[in-house]
């Protein structure tokens, strides 16, 4: 079976990670929820690796740069989520504080992949 360059990615495999804390996390969110919080953290999170899948087809890597860079702003989106469910109850402070350093991580990596693929470009 053919290993794509995206599955290689430290950091794709890490925002994989991150999508199954996220969907644990947003199972217990409660029902009414379901087309409001759940769905948009989930389709954020669900970008993050999706964009970085995405980017790494593209040709110049001022391309490449700009999907990195959208993934990030997805990852900023999803702390955002979570940071709004731990206000609301939806999340216990617990699972922010496990989940938080894995966001950190990712955001980091993607940052120095953005810089590595802008360097490139030039």
């Amino acid at each position: 079976m053919y290993i794509y360059s995206f599955e290689k990615l430290d950091v794709w495999n890490k925002a994989r990670l991150l999508n199954t804390k996220i969907y644990t996390v947003s199972s217990k969110f409660p029902k009414q929820e379901i087309y409001g919080l759940t769905s948009q953290i989930r389709r954020a999170v669900v970008s993050v690796s999706s964009n970085i899948a995405e980017g790494t087809s593209r040709v110049s890597y001022k391309d490449k740069a700009r999907f990195t860079s959208i993934a990030y702003s997805s990852l900023m989106e999803v702390l955002s989520q979570l940071i709004l469910a731990v206000d609301l109850g939806y999340a216990e402070n617990e699972e922010y504080n496990n989940i938080r350093p894995l966001i950190e991580e990712v955001g980091n990596k993607l940052n120095s992949l953005r810089k590595s693929q802008l360097l490139k470009a030039t």
